[in-house]
């Protein structure tokens, strides 16, 4: 899946990316935003940068994450 900036994204399970850090398992669950999706890249493995309500902006693998609806 390719993400686009601005669009909203839910953090719905742990990644399997070895950059996962234990600290992320309290995002699970949250909404943000993409803010960065890398797209000169267009790499399914690279991080994305998504602004999390609350939580600040955070460089998250792309298999933790799904698009939500507006």
């Amino acid at each position: 899946m390719v993400f686009r900036r601005g669009q909203k994204v839910e953090i719905f399970q742990r990644s399997q990316d070895e950059s996962w850090e234990a600290y992320m398992d309290r995002f699970i669950g949250l909404h943000g935003i993409i803010t960065d999706p890398d797209t000169a890249i267009n790499d399914p493995d690279a991080l994305v940068e998504v602004s999390l309500e609350g939580k600040g902006t955070h460089r998250l693998p792309q298999d933790c994450l799904r698009p939500i609806d507006g």
